[in-house]
Formats: structure tokens, sequence, C-alpha cells
């Protein structure tokens, strides 16, 4: 007879009951996790220095904690110290969805505020502002300043402020009467109450302050030490003098369509005479001549930077930087003239520190002054043009002097010919960065090889001279720019529509 083999008999082994989580363990063993949490929350209350008691047994029992009062709110057992230290680790996207968890949480994020812009004046003037940023050390009062309807839909806005505008008020003289701006005595008050609610102030910006104001933040706040005023005077400048450790400062004198206000050479005297620590200055709508920027220039010797937007300088004023003997980078905004003198001394000398020139928004029209300018920095090694109208080949050429320029860029100047951009690029020998953006008169078909083999040098090499040719490049073959033209040559009769 025929046996077929024996199968082998294999048992798979049973499955046990699989091995608890520890989640499970905690929740289920009730004694552990309430004596783990009451330990947590004794040693978050008691002193750093001193070593916590063990609790006695009736003390265990009178606090006996439940499962379902633990879970709803565990952060109830933590310090306020621990608490903080995590809020601060989170990113700043959540402050404000952490701020609506319960009051607590409220009052911990407001202790992580450090900066603030005031809208509402009483808000400060109560003392509401500490109570809920107790650790500001940068406060912007400017917006605040303006007595304005905040249910009006109209907003008149500014490169510096903003301010929400009445539909019924004059748009000639909207800001230029005082009753759309706080008196100096109510700003003044305000000021007293931030220098004592904020001892710690570091930087502030105010509008229409006096000197008593300023002397109050100074005396209050030792350690501020940067400065934003706003329609300030001669006389307000008196009271900057008593800020010993003022690094940076920003004057705005005049704001054309908000406000009017005068800063001459007898107010840059008082700044130089007291802020000798000045890093960075910036005068905004001020007027002054050369002595004013020789006094700033012989008594602030730490200044680095200075910052010219929409000057009132009187001619001539441009051959005082040579007295500056650690300036490192000169900016001009929006300026309608770097300097309208129409003869310069031969003999102006030089910044031989300065690294950096800057023009945005500037006029540049005037050949003498932008002439007396490159010599005065002759070794600069940057030097930007954005959107400066007046720069043709022939004004541009006069940059070919600074024959240690490395980095150029040219921004939105329409007027400069490659031409001219190549007969000064091929007199700077040691040019590494290179950038060329919008510029119109720039074209791509007349770069000559020697232009084309100093492009190949660059370390850094930006060229996008012609947006529109680069427009029309790009829109080849997917025929947007001619669907328009096709639609109303298809589907418009321009002789049926009335008038015609």
């Amino acid at each position: 007879m025929s046996c077929s083999p024996e199968k082998p008999n294999f048992r798979l082994p049973l499955k046990g009951p699989p091995s608890p989580s520890w989640t499970d363990l905690w929740l289920k063993n009730k004694k552990a996790l309430n004596h783990v949490l009451f330990t947590m929350h004794l040693q978050s209350r008691s002193n750093k220095h001193t070593p916590s008691p063990s609790p006695s047994p009736q003390l265990r029992k009178s606090l006996d904690f439940t499962l379902p009062s633990l879970v709803s709110d565990p952060t109830s057992l933590l310090s306020d110290e621990i608490l903080l230290f995590i809020l601060s680790k989170l990113p700043n996207s959540q402050r404000n969805s952490n701020a609506l968890v319960s009051k607590r949480w409220l009052n911990l994020q407001g202790r992580l505020v450090r900066s603030i812009k005031l809208l509402d004046w009483d808000f400060l003037v109560s003392g509401r502002l500490f109570i809920r940023f107790p650790n500001l050390i940068h406060v912007d009062l400017v917006n605040g300043s303006f007595i304005s309807p905040g249910n009006s839909g109209i907003v008149c806005s500014h490169q510096l402020l903003s301010s929400h505008v009445d539909s019924n008020a004059d748009p000639k003289d909207w800001f230029l009467k005082e009753r759309f701006v706080l008196p100096s005595d109510e700003i003044d008050k305000g000021l007293r109450i931030l220098a004592s609610g904020c001892p710690d102030l570091r930087r502030l910006l105010v509008v229409n302050a006096s000197e008593l104001g300023l002397l109050g933040v100074a005396e209050e706040c030792p350690t501020l030490q940067v400065l934003e005023l706003h329609r300030c005077n001669d006389q307000v400048l008196r009271g900057i003098a008593a800020c010993q450790n003022l690094q940076i400062l920003r004057l705005v004198g005049n704001v054309d369509g908000f406000y009017k206000s005068s800063v001459t050479d007898i107010g840059l005297t008082i700044l130089a005479q007291g802020c000798k620590r000045l890093v960075k200055l910036e005068l905004s709508g001020c007027e002054g001549s050369y002595e004013g920027i020789k006094a700033i220039a012989q008594c602030c010797q730490m200044l680095e930077e200075l910052i010219l937007r929409d000057h009132r300088m009187d001619g001539g004023w441009l051959s005082a930087l040579s007295y500056c003997e650690n300036l490192k980078t000169l900016r001009f905004l929006s300026c309608k003239s770097i300097d309208h003198c129409g003869r310069f001394h031969e003999d102006v000398g030089s910044c031989r520190t300065l690294e950096r020139l800057h023009f945005e928004k500037c006029q540049l029209r005037n050949k003498e002054s932008l002439r007396t300018l490159f010599l005065l920095c002759q070794e600069v090694r940057e030097v930007i043009f954005q959107n400066c109208w007046g720069l043709d080949s022939e004004m541009f050429g006069l940059s070919s002097g600074l024959r240690k320029l490395k980095s150029l860029c040219l921004e939105s100047c329409s007027l400069l010919t490659t031409e001219g951009l190549e007969s000064a690029l091929l007199s700077w020998k040691e040019m590494q960065s290179l950038k060329v953006i919008s510029c119109g008169n720039i074209k791509d078909s007349e770069i000559s090889p020697a232009l084309s083999a100093l492009f190949s040098t660059l370390k850094d090499f930006q060229w996008r001279s012609d947006t529109k040719s680069l427009l029309s490049a790009g829109l080849v073959g997917t025929g947007m720019r001619k669907r328009g033209n096709k639609f109303f040559k298809k589907t418009c009769d321009w002789k049926s529509l009335p008038g015609a």
C-alpha cells in the first residue's frame, strides 16, 4: 500500500496580551500619577535656594488630586517662571493665539513683548500699558500722538508715518494745524509716565516733544540708545544733550503734507556738543549749512553712518564732510539736490574712511556738486544708484575717478546708456560685483567684447538691464500678447458703438 509522507505538525505560539504602553500604565495607576504631579507642583512653587520640605501625611490627604482636574489644566501646576520659559521658545506667529488661552497666559505673554507701536494715547496715560507689557524696551509713540478719527476709512501715509484723515478736513493743511497733533504739554506728560514705567527703555520714537520732556526721559532712562524725533526744532535738541549713551538718532524736521519744523546750524551744534557717542545719524527735512555739518564731524568722532533725507541744506555744506574721521557710509534719500552750490573750492579734501555711497530717489542734475562728492569719496568701495533722475552717461562718467571701487549697483537708471556704463567700468580695475536692473537704455546687443570679458571675471554678477525685452522673450510662443487683439477684432464692432 502506498503511504504519503507525514506532514510535520507546526503549532504557532499563542499570542499573549499586548504589552501595556507607558501611557496606559500612568493613567491606570492613579496614585503614581498624582504623586509625580504633586511633587512637581511643590518643587515649582518652592524657593530655588532652599530645599522643599517633605509634605506631611495630613497634607497629602488634604491635597488629593483627581485625574479629571489634572488633565483639564496641567499647566496650573507649573510656576510662572517655567511656563514663561516654555512660551518664550514658541515662534512669534503663535503669540496672539497663546494669549487667548487664559488670563494667566495673557499676562505671561505680555511679559515677553519687548517692542510696541502705540495707537491710543490714553492707553499710555492710564498706566495700562505697563500692566499689560511690563518689560518694554522699544516704544513708538508717533502714530498715537495724532488726533485722528479711528473709524475713518481714509489713511494718509508717508515713508515715515501714517494716520487716519477726517473726510471733512481740509486736505491742504490737515496736519499743519496744532489741533490735529497732541500739544507738547500732553506729550511731555506721557513721556514722564513712560520714563517711570520703562526705566530700561532703549529705543523711543516720539513727535512734538519739548526740551523738558526729553530731559525727563534722559534722567530716568540712562540706557536709551536709539531716539527718533519728529517735528523737532533747535530748542528741543537741548534736551538730547543729557542722553549720554545715545548712539542712533533720527531728526525729522519737515515732512511734506504733514508738518513743518526747523532744524538749523544752532540745533546741529547743540547736538554735536551733547551727543558725542553717535554712531548713526539721519537728518530728514532738516536745514543747515557748512558750519553745522562741520560741528557734527568734529565732535561726533565715532560717527560711522550719515543719512540725509530730503535735506534743505545751504550751498557749500558738502565740503564739511572732509572733517569726518570715521565715516564709513553716506546715504542720500529722496534729495532734490545734493548741493546746489554753483562752484566749489578746488581743495575740498577727502573722506578717506568712506566705504559705501548710496543714492535713492535723488535728482542728480548738478554736475559740479556730483563731481565734488566723488572727489570727497575717492576711497569708496561700493556705490548704489536706485531710481535716480538725471543720471545720464555724462553724469555717470564723473564716477570714473573712483579707482578703488569694487561694487556697483544700478537700478531703474533709464538715462544711462551702454556706452556710458562701459567707459566707467573699464576704468575700474578692482571691480568684483555688478548689478544692473531695469535700465532701459542699456542694451544686450550693444555689449562689446571688452565688456563681456570684464563680466566673466566678476565674482557677483546680476544683469537684468531691460526687463521689457526679457518679458517679451518669455512670452514668445504663448500668444498672451496677441489674445486681446484677436478678441477685440473678432467680437467687437466699433462702428456700432454709440458715438462712433
